[in-house]
């Protein structure tokens, strides 16, 4: 299976032991990725992705909800201030997921309801990865959005503050985390068991 690096690393890999012990007969290979491959044609049977929608042609299991923060370290924001609301960003340097697409620019809804606004955004740094992002944030390089899993432990600390915590951001990285397959009319027995596992133990019942 394919997963992307971040959610792979803190989540999937402290539970492939455990599973392995359950089910001594299965073997797992686990590629670490942010790239998005095609399943079929580089021989996955399961990815492991944020998505906002599933291709017709795949099957998708919700493993978990996932939103994304807003967030900065405490010296970023003694040293520059705290955006009040998502236009004065535009002040701020923040990094920014890396994509191939121009001007790059975060979205946000009020989480009470109301008008969404788009703001365009710059900062010094960009990286295809969460915690990359993450430990530049801790950094005080500038403030970021990451998953919520990737912020949970630091912002618990205090190591990492919310920005703007009353919007809620509509970004890259989708709402919900899903395990993905190919469709077809057979499912292996081995992913049902793993992705009935996975479900158990991240919390979304079977």
């Amino acid at each position: 299976m394919t997963v992307a690096t971040a959610f792979g690393r803190q989540y999937i890999a402290p539970l492939v032991a455990d599973f392995l012990r359950c089910h001594p007969e299965l073997r797992i290979e686990l590629d670490l990725s942010e790239r998005l491959s095609s399943l079929v044609q580089d021989g996955f049977d399961l990815a492991i992705r944020h998505v906002a929608m599933v291709p017709e042609t795949h099957v998708a299991w919700t493993l978990c909800e996932t939103r994304s923060l807003l967030v900065a370290s405490p010296d970023y924001l003694r040293r520059r201030g705290t955006p009040t609301h998502p236009e004065a960003l535009a002040a701020h340097d923040c990094l920014t997921y890396l994509r191939a697409e121009g001007t790059p620019s975060w979205h946000f809804e009020p989480e009470g309801g109301g008008p969404a606004v788009s703001v365009g955004i710059r900062g010094s740094f960009s990286a295809n990865n969460s915690e990359v992002l993450r430990e530049a944030v801790l950094g005080a390089l500038g403030i970021a959005l990451i998953p919520d899993f990737s912020a949970r432990a630091e912002l618990a600390t205090g190591r990492l503050v919310r920005v703007l915590p009353d919007w809620r951001a509509v970004t890259i990285y989708g709402d919900r985390l899903c395990a993905i397959r190919p469709y077809s009319a057979h499912v292996p027995k081995a992913v049902q068991v793993f992705v009935a596992y996975l479900r158990e133990r991240l919390g979304t019942p079977a």
